[in-house]
């Protein structure tokens, strides 16, 4: 019986624990890749919004200083964050080896995670709306409209996905 339970819990915990990692592994810090896209212009989107030389200068000067900003706070903090994610790391281990489950101690770390993660889409919304206020009206509704196309090929894509398997 307790071996099963064990298997409960790890099951319950265990994308708790996913979120976690994702959320300390990131430090706040936007790298820029698939997750984080939607968050910046890039080339075809810029493409498709024909922006100015002045306003391209623009985007590339704030991707520039938004890059040295969350490498200098990545750097800064390094040491900090790496005690933050050790010891939320314990805490979690504490919780799953447990004899008994606490459901108060999981509900505080799962808090903890997601105010990290809130943190984070903040920062990440933040440099958006920055991004962003370089475009003309005409721009931000032709951006509109590009992200809904988008948004539509991607669930298309995900409902085959779906249907494949």
């Amino acid at each position: 019986m307790k071996t099963a339970k064990k298997l409960i819990l790890a099951m319950v915990i265990f994308p708790l624990t996913l979120g976690s990692v994702s959320v300390f592994a990131n430090n706040g810090k936007e790298h820029g890749k698939k997750g984080h896209k939607e968050f910046t212009l890039d080339r075809g989107l810029m493409r498709e919004l024909d922006l100015t030389q002045e306003q391209q200068a623009q985007l590339k000067d704030l991707r520039e200083a938004m890059k040295k900003d969350f490498k200098a706070q990545y750097q800064e903090n390094f040491a900090v964050h790496q005690e933050e994610r050790q010891a939320h790391k314990e805490k979690m281990q504490a919780l799953l080896l447990a004899d008994s489950f606490d459901k108060e101690a999981a509900h505080e770390l799962a808090k903890v995670m997601l105010e990290k993660q809130t943190e984070h889409n903040v920062k990440l919304l933040e440099k958006q709306h920055q991004l962003l206020s370089v475009l003309t009206p005409e721009q931000k509704t032709k951006y509109i409209e590009v992200q809904k196309e988008r948004d539509e090929k991607r669930a298309q894509k995900r409902q085959e996905r779906l249907t494949k398997s």
